[in-house]
């Protein structure tokens, strides 16, 4: 099975690489693209919940930012519980309806309907609009430009140049906090007010979602973001990249539009599906819109959500509100027999990317997008009980499955028997100060422990858990 949905996956990366090289792009290439990165998506996502797969124990492994499909979404939520994902969908098939329904060089010769043209800018007004700070009332850091004061150390995931961000001057974190209100509430308007405004909005959007990649690791959110601002410019502003010249690339467009506006043909059969399907889709995006938009206005709006079966149109948004102290779970196993004895060695295990030894630097992984360190991060602010599919990751820890430690960066019983006890432990974590006592020790963190996550628990205690939830029992190598 493993084989089978790797070799998939090739095709999918195939198929995306040659529409990406040859320029050649229609409905079906789009369709066959998506079919084959379906069943990788399924089993990634299966992958982030640790082997939690109906009848059969999966590998547990990393996935990389791979187009993610609507079978996969609704498979396995709890490692499709980031917003963007259903956002990556949405864009996903608003670009395969611009497509052209066959062939592959020129022109289409029936373009997309205009709604369909501007859906890709228009998505991104959508999730500006959406993440607006103003429809938090229970944040008040977003009136008072205190947010940036604790982004950079409390984002899922920091990277390094968020550490030296964090200890910026204060003024600078108000003008951060500003410029965000700028760009979120003001910018995307200009869409709307013509062509050079708009090719400002795209252009600020690309510089924002820059700083984003530069200061945090937000997997490929900000490289999808920036994707819907490449609409914005035409090719009047993109034209100094490609040659000039009788003959040359910008030549022949130029010769094809003039023979277009000069054209008076009459309609063929295929223009006219062409038009009525881009009305029809039009309209069925109007219409799955308006419980998006009535959510957008209300008071009580909800995000990260859907309204409908299809997904095409949801509701999504980002860091609506700020954690003010960091949070997090360490998991830890023991060799000794007695997890309650006063001697017993506990010993961390380390993750690839998210906070653990204080003295790792801060990793890079964009726009890689580690979904169980993530998981992990949000799980730290909830209890064990309602992120049950960490008790089935500390079973795979005690039978020290290999497929398990491999999304991890270090296990402490690598060739030592598994443990017999695994716990998780609250640690609460902040950057050291630069020239303080910690960061002269080579410490990037600073942490104290708050208490317990989940006591000691042992692979025989945690065998009816798998068996009440039709599991596949861990047995230990």
């Amino acid at each position: 099975m493993n084989a089978n949905l790797d070799l998939l996956a090739l095709l999918g990366l195939g198929i995306s690489s040659f529409i990406l090289i040859t320029g050649c792009a229609n409905m079906l290439l789009m369709a066959a693209c998506g079919a084959s990165t379906c069943p990788w998506s399924m089993w990634a996502m299966s992958a982030v919940s640790c082997g939690r797969r109906p009848g059969q124990d999966a590998a547990c492994r990393e996935d990389p930012p791979t187009p993610p499909a609507l079978s996969s979404m609704m498979l396995v939520p709890s490692g499709y519980s980031f917003g963007w994902t259903p956002s990556f969908w949405r864009r996903g098939s608003w670009e395969s309806s611009c497509a052209r329904c066959g062939g592959c060089r020129g022109c289409p010769s029936t373009p997309p309907h205009p709604g369909l043209s501007c859906g890709l800018p228009v998505a991104h007004l959508q999730d500006h609009a959406r993440s607006r700070p103003d429809q938090d009332p229970g944040d008040r850091c977003w009136r008072d430009l205190t947010c940036m004061d604790f982004h950079y150390e409390t984002q899922p995931v920091p990277n390094p140049v968020a550490y030296y961000l964090h200890h910026s001057p204060w003024w600078l974190h108000r003008f951060e906090t500003l410029s965000n209100h700028f760009i979120e509430l003001l910018v995307p308007f200009f869409l709307f007010l013509g062509r050079r405004a708009c090719i400002i909005h795209g252009l600020l959007q690309i510089l924002f979602q820059g700083v984003l990649i530069i200061s945090g690791n937000l997997g490929f959110l900000n490289w999808l973001t920036m994707v819907p601002s490449l609409a914005c410019f035409d090719d009047a502003t993109l034209g100094f990249l490609f040659p000039s010249g009788p003959g040359s690339l910008k030549d022949q467009v130029l010769q094809m539009q003039r023979e277009i506006r000069g054209a008076r043909s009459k309609p063929r059969f295929g223009s006219v599906v062409r038009r009525a399907a881009n009305v029809s889709l039009g309209v069925l995006l109007a219409w799955l819109s308006v419980p998006v938009v009535l959510n957008l206005l209300s008071s009580r709006q909800v995000m990260n959500t859907h309204f409908n079966s299809l997904h095409i149109v949801n509701a999504y948004g980002t860091f609506r509100s700020i954690t003010r102290e960091r949070i997090e779970v360490i998991l830890q196993g023991t060799a000794s027999a007695n997890a309650s004895a006063p001697d017993a060695v506990w010993e961390d295990y380390e993750f690839k990317c998210k906070p653990g030894d204080p003295s790792r630097r801060p990793c890079l992984m964009s726009p890689y997008h580690y979904r169980l360190d993530w998981l992990m991060c949000f799980a730290a602010f909830q209890t064990y009980e309602q992120n049950d599919w960490i008790l089935h990751l500390a079973g795979k820890l005690l039978a020290s499955d290999p497929e398990a430690l491999s999304l991890l960066a270090h296990n402490p019983f690598a060739g030592r028997p598994p443990p017999r006890w695994v716990r998780g432990e609250h640690y609460r974590y902040k950057f050291s100060r630069p020239g303080g006592r910690h960061a002269a020790e080579g410490k990037w963190w600073v942490r104290k422990r708050i208490g317990a996550y989940f006591p000691p628990i042992s692979l025989e205690e945690l065998w009816p858990y798998f068996r009440d939830r039709g599991w596949p029992l861990p047995l230990p190598l």
